[in-house]
């Protein structure tokens, strides 16, 4: 079974890059693709990943019912620029900073090939933003960040992915909401 898992999860793994390069490459930050979710490699992340992979859910979410807590992503979002978590430092005067720009596109590039990766038969244009409608309230975003996002899955909804993850058009939307 382990063995059967090691593949599973590679190949999960490896898709989600591929998606997350391919998406970095039209928004302009083709190193942030090369190098996105390297640490998924690591010891820490790798094996606790094969141990709960389930193939329905992620990983870490099993690691955390089974344990309380997952070491893979106490791991990740610590190596990880394009994480909220990462940036989050509540005794910080501002605890939810903007993030630079290449983190903040990187991280729409890999919620949108998570939603795609993890829900390939159920994926739709609006997929990403009824999940993020879900889940605004809980996220460590600024608001900035949020209304960022916000708009990012928006523009997803009514035109495709294709239209909107553009250079351009990213720019634009970082520097309306998250530029002073």
């Amino acid at each position: 079974m382990i063995i059967i898992n090691i593949f599973k999860h590679l190949k999960t793994v490896l898709k989600h890059k591929w998606i997350v390069f391919k998406l970095c490459l039209k928004a302009g930050i083709p190193f942030r693709g090369i190098v996105h979710d390297m640490s998924k490699f690591s010891p820490t992340e790798f094996w606790e990943s094969v141990k709960y992979y389930q193939g329905t859910i992620s990983p870490i979410v099993a690691a955390k019912r089974a344990n309380g807590y997952s070491k893979a992503w106490l791991h990740h979002k610590g190596r990880n620029k394009h994480h909220p978590e990462y940036w989050n430092d509540p005794r910080s005067k501002i605890p939810s900073p903007i993030m630079p720009y290449k983190y903040a596109v990187e991280m729409v590039c890999d919620t949108i090939a998570a939603g795609i990766v993890y829900n390939a038969d159920k994926w739709k244009t609006d997929s990403q933003l009824r999940y993020w409608e879900k889940e605004k309230s809980r996220s460590p975003l600024n608001e900035n960040l949020k209304e960022f996002l916000t708009e990012i899955y928006i523009q997803v909804s009514q035109k495709g992915v294709e239209p909107v993850i553009t250079s351009k058009n990213l720019k634009n939307l970082y520097k309306k909401y998250c530029s002073n």
